[in-house]
């Protein structure tokens, strides 16, 4: 189940103008992506939950499947913040991203799988993943990596709306997603 992906129409509240200044300064450092990544998440995390962080369109779900808002995408590509806005069962696919992330709840909870990949030669007769974690990231927990090693699979296991904060190192505005590659092997339960 893909994402609906909306562009910014409506004009960013002065937290989060705040937030894309605070993000552009770890990001400009140059350092690596791990270590940016953690940066980044200090800076996002004071502002979860704030009521003024995002308008009441930023928030708004779809009926159909998780919503991806693009918050901004900087206009030299470096990085991008989405709220992904999610209704009680909406999921992604197993998937991994392009670049670094960082994730922080705003509201709700988001339920998080996380997966290895087992090459076929230590399979057996083909690739699979293995499950190693489940987490339950309540509001305010912020989490993020750096690929290799990301592969994962989101949902809302709540009984209410869950929206959550993602800053990408890269334009997502022009990728449309940080998906890099869905994975249909076989998995775990």
């Amino acid at each position: 189940m893909a994402a609906t992906t909306d562009t910014p129409t409506v004009r960013a509240t002065e937290r989060l103008r705040t937030l894309v200044g605070e993000v552009r300064e770890a990001v400009g450092r140059g350092l690596p992506p791990d270590v940016t990544a953690y940066l980044v998440g200090e800076k996002l995390a004071p502002h979860l939950g704030a009521a003024d962080l995002l308008t009441a369109a930023q928030r708004e779900p779809d009926p159909e499947r998780y919503r991806q808002h693009l918050l901004h995408a900087e206009q030299d590509g470096s990085f991008s913040l989405v709220a992904l806005v999610w209704l009680p069962g909406q999921r992604t696919p197993v998937h991994d991203h392009v670049s670094w992330c960082v994730t922080g709840v705003h509201e709700g909870e988001e339920h998080e799988r996380r997966y290895r990949l087992l090459p076929a030669e230590a399979a057996g007769d083909s690739a699979r993943l293995v499950a190693t974690e489940d987490v339950v990231n309540p509001l305010g927990s912020v989490c993020g990596f750096a690929p290799p090693g990301d592969i994962h699979r989101v949902w809302n296991g709540g009984e209410s709306l869950a929206v959550s904060i993602h800053i990408y190192g890269a334009d997502i505005s022009r990728l449309g997603s940080s998906v890099r590659r869905v994975y249909e092997l076989p998995a775990d339960a």
